[in-house]
């Protein structure tokens, strides 16, 4: 393989693929390696919420990152169906966070203040009574709710399927096969050797989700990231549309374009096993028939599971791998790796072109983690 773009980008989840998509609208040649296939992973069975995050009135060290890719989430829906004729399925609705319990509430609450105050979003707490004036088939047991604005999702396989289509027109290649190591010269990384060839490139990202821990022995730097299992069902309901995402405690439903009832999702730590499974079914139906009973006759039309890359603290990992020149890490989205997506390209486009972004990550680095150095090199 003769290959010798600009950049090469190992991983082709919607990290490494919108990362070649700001890339190639700069201007820059772009290879993006993939072991499976596009959005084969986390990426294309998402739930794809492009919420507000936080659940505690704090929005965390992502916060710089999530408000970049909000507005960057808002032209793609265009932009992308004009270059690409693809639709992302971008739809905004109303939330309603329903709370079971005076502790709850308080919490929901907490959060609202945050999204009125903080992010300008318009949101109030309600009882339950006019929660129900939205949604009438909510559990009438819950003790309050918060309804909130402006709440979008989107169908995560198309977005990144129509960012990777985009980038492809301006001249990206993608190419599949695994990765095996790292071509150093001393502290400068120049590319990438493959199980059948290699790639040298005068800047190397790492987008490789859960699996970017596999490059720990390459870098000589622990890379605290794991996989967390999260499964969805997909439901065909008997009714009209929810008219609005259902949210309570860390899980949701809501009806996408597709015409069926999405709710989930399972937190399980299990390694790199993406298989759905029975018990994770059970969980999710009963849960949901909890919120919405009306769900109890539903039929399940598709289970889905996925891994999610996890750091320790929660939040990204985003930018250069300290010690190295020309790497970059690009991962760690977490259960919010759709919504971040756009963000975690465009900041790492930028440091890749010009050495810096105008986005605070500092707080993102790995160096947060120093203190898990390997020390073989």
């Amino acid at each position: 393989m003769t290959l010798k773009p600009d950049v090469v980008i190992v991983g082709g989840g919607i990290a490494g693929v919108a990362t070649a998509y700001y890339l190639s609208l700069e201007g820059m040649k772009v290879t993006v390696v993939e072991k499976d296939g596009i959005a084969m992973h986390a990426s294309g069975y998402a739930y794809g919420g492009i919420g507000h995050l936080g659940k505690t009135g704090s929005p965390g060290i992502n916060d710089p990152v999530a408000r970049l890719s909000s507005q960057l989430h808002a032209g793609l829906k265009n932009t992308l169906a004009l270059s690409t004729g693809i639709d992302i399925e971008y739809r905004t609705k109303p939330v309603i966070t329903l709370a079971f319990d005076d502790t709850e509430y308080e919490l929901i609450k907490k959060h609202m203040t945050w999204t009125r105050d903080v992010l300008g979003i318009p949101a109030e707490a309600v009882t339950t009574s006019k929660a129900t004036e939205l949604e009438p088939r909510i559990n009438p047991d819950v003790v309050g709710a918060v309804i909130s604005q402006g709440n979008t999702n989107l169908n995560p396989q198309r977005l990144t399927l129509a960012m990777a289509q985009a980038a492809e027109a301006k001249g990206t290649e993608f190419v599949y096969d695994c990765v095996t190591g790292l071509i150093k010269d001393r502290t400068n990384i120049t590319g990438i050797t493959l199980a059948n060839g290699s790639i040298s490139a005068g800047r190397t990202v790492l987008a490789m989700g859960p699996w970017t821990s596999n490059t720990e022995n390459w870098l000589a730097t622990k890379i605290p990231i794991i996989p967390l299992k999260g499964q969805i069902l997909r439901l065909r309901a008997h009714g009209n549309p929810v008219p609005a995402s259902i949210s309570w405690g860390s899980e949701y439903a809501t009806s996408k374009a597709d015409g069926l009832l999405w709710t989930g999702s399972t937190e399980e730590e299990v390694g790199f096993d993406e298989l759905p499974t029975e018990p994770a079914r059970r969980q999710i139906f009963q849960s949901v028939k909890t919120m919405l009973p009306y769900t109890k006759s539903a039929t399940v039309a598709m289970q889905t599971a996925c891994m999610r890359p996890v750091t320790p603290d929660g939040a990204l990992v985003l930018g250069p791998v300290p010690r190295w020149e020309n790497i970059y890490l690009a991962t760690g989205g977490a259960r919010q790796g759709i919504m971040l997506g756009p963000g975690i390209g465009r900041v790492t486009a930028d440091l890749v072109i010009h050495g810096t972004t105008p986005v605070d990550i500092e707080p993102l680095s790995i160096k947060r983690f120093d203190g898990h150095t390997v020390v073989q090199v």
